[in-house]
């Protein structure tokens, strides 16, 4: 416990990092280069860019600050498997605004939000924490010193 309360605060510093650049470079890049009037697709094709970029910021920091202190195996497969994983918390936010709206009928802007940014996220990161701990950043796997 004495070591699972810090880990557990940093993994919720760089999550909240790449929130806030999730959410700055979608918007960015919405409203300029991929903005709907210049391209149809632009703000799903900014999503994609921008969770990209979110995911890759929150492994630097997960892998450098968060985890730091367990040596790993090499960092693309440790970067492979931490995309699984975060491709796994985002699947859940997006069923959790399934749920929502399609099962419950809840279909208004802020039952979208509290499904996908409050349910969903806290669900996500429940599941990406316990599966970086177990699995992706697990000291028992060490193939390099």
């Amino acid at each position: 416990m004495r070591t699972l309360l810090p880990q557990l605060a940093r993994f919720g510093t760089v999550g909240l990092v790449g929130l806030v650049v999730d959410v700055a470079l979608f918007n960015l890049l919405r409203v300029t280069v991929l903005a709907p009037e210049l391209i149809a697709e632009g703000p799903v094709i900014a999503k994609i860019i921008s969770t990209s970029v979110a995911i890759a910021v929150n492994w630097v920091g997960s892998r450098y600050w968060t985890f730091r202190l367990e040596h790993r195996r090499p960092a693309a497969r440790e970067a492979l498997e931490f995309a699984v994983v975060s491709i796994g918390g985002l699947l859940i936010a997006v069923a959790c605004l399934v749920v929502s709206r399609y099962a419950l009928g809840f279909t208004s802007l802020l039952a979208d939000n509290i499904a996908t940014n409050v349910i969903g996220l806290a669900l996500g990161s429940a599941f990406r924490f316990v599966l970086y701990r177990a699995w992706v950043f697990h000291p028992g796997r060490v193939t390099q010193p």
